[in-house]
C-alpha cells in the first residue's frame, strides 16, 4: 500500500476539551494508503485527536495554525462522513438498548443514533446493510435489540455502520476494549482484511496487542504532545514503550503481533526488543 495525499494535517494546533487545554502546539500529517496507530497512555489526548478529526471540537484560530481534512480547512460534514468511517466508544455509549441491530447500521447513512420517523432508508441502503451484516457475520441479528448483543457483536455492528459509505479511511478508537479473546481476534482479523483490501486504517489505542501487522506507522502521544513518529518495528520496542508508559517493559512478537510485559531494569537491558512469546 503506497501512501498518497494527506487526509489529516495539523499544524501548530491548540485545542481544548471544555476548559482543559489538551493540545498546545501539535503538528502531524496522516496519509491515505498508510495504516497508522496513535499510541499513548490514558490522558495522552487520543480521544481529543479523534474529536478534532470528526469535527466535534475545533482548534483555536491563530496565525500559523491550521487543521486540514483531505486538503481543505472547511469541509462539509456529510462529505466527511462519506470519506471517514468512525468506530468510537462515545458512539457505542450513545445507542439505547431497544434499537434493532439493522437500524444501528442503517443510521450510518444519516449520521444519527438509530432511525427516526423523519428518516426513510431506501432499498439500496437496506441492501447495503444486509451485505455488510452478512460480511461481518451479523446476518442473524438484524432484528435483535442492541441491548441483547454481546460486546463483540456490538463492536462489529458499529464497524458495519462505519462502512456503509465504503469510506477511504476507517478510524477506530480503542476497538478491542472490553472484548474477550475470541471477539478480539475476530475483530482484528476483519480489520486485517479491510487493510489488505485497501481501506486506510487509523487505530487509536493504548493496547499494543491490538496493533495488527498491516499497520506500518506508529505515532506516540503523551500529555498532548507527539513524542515519536516512525515505523512500528522501531517504536513498538522496549525502549520507546518503557519511556512512553513510564515503566520498564519488554516486548515479544509472534506472527506480526506484539505482547508487552513488565520488566525489571536489569531484564530490560538484557532482553531483545522482539522475541518469542516465551519469557527469556
Amino acid at each position: 500500500m503506497t501512501a498518497v495525499d494527506p487526509y489529516l494535517e495539523l499544524q501548530a494546533v491548540e485545542a481544548y476539551l471544555g476548559t482543559r487545554r489538551v493540545f498546545d502546539n501539535l503538528s502531524l500529517r496522516l496519509h491515505r494508503g498508510q495504516n497508522s496507530v496513535i499510541l499513548g497512555p490514558n490522558g495522552a489526548g487520543k480521544s481529543a485527536l479523534i474529536k478534532l478529526l470528526s469535527r466535534e471540537i475545533y482548534p483555536v484560530v491563530k496565525p500559523g495554525s491550521h487543521l486540514r481534512l483531505f486538503g481543505r480547512e472547511t469541509v462539509n460534514l456529510w462529505d466527511l462522513r462519506a470519506r471517514i468511517g468512525l468506530v468510537s466508544r462515545d458512539l457505542q455509549a450513545g445507542y439505547v438498548g431497544a434499537v434493532p441491530a439493522a437500524d444501528v447500521v442503517l443510521s450510518g447513512f444519516f449520521g444519527s443514533v438509530g432511525i427516526g420517523p423523519s428518516q426513510h432508508p431506501n432499498a439500496g441502503q437496506r441492501q447495503r446493510v444486509r451485505e455488510l451484516m452478512l460480511r461481518l457475520q451479523l446476518e442473524d441479528l438484524a432484528d435483535r435489540p442492541y441491548r441483547q448483543l454481546s460486546d463483540g457483536q456490538r463492536q462489529r455492528l458499529l464497524l458495519a455502520r462505519a462502512l456503509v459509505h465504503d469510506p477511504q479511511v476507517l478510524v477506530l478508537d480503542e476497538p478491542t476494549t472490553g472484548l474477550d479473546l475470541r471477539a478480539k481476534y475476530q475483530l482484528l482479523q476483519i480489520l486485517r482484511e479491510l487493510a489488505q483490501a485497501g481501506t486506510t486504517l487509523l487505530l487509536v489505542t493504548h493496547q499494543i496487542e491490538a496493533i495488527i501487522p498491516e499497520i506500518s506507522r506508529c505515532l506516540l502521544l503523551s500529555q498532548g504532545a507527539l513524542v515519536a513518529d516512525g515505523p512500528t518495528d522501531e517504536l513498538l520496542a522496549a525502549g520507546p514503550l518503557s519511556e512512553l508508559f513510564g515503566m520498564p517493559l519488554q516486548v515479544f512478537s509472534a506472527g506480526g503481533f506484539r505482547q508487552v510485559l513488565p520488566a525489571s531494569a536489569r531484564e530490560q537491558g538484557l532482553t531483545q526488543p522482539h522475541g518469542s512469546w516465551r519469557s527469556p
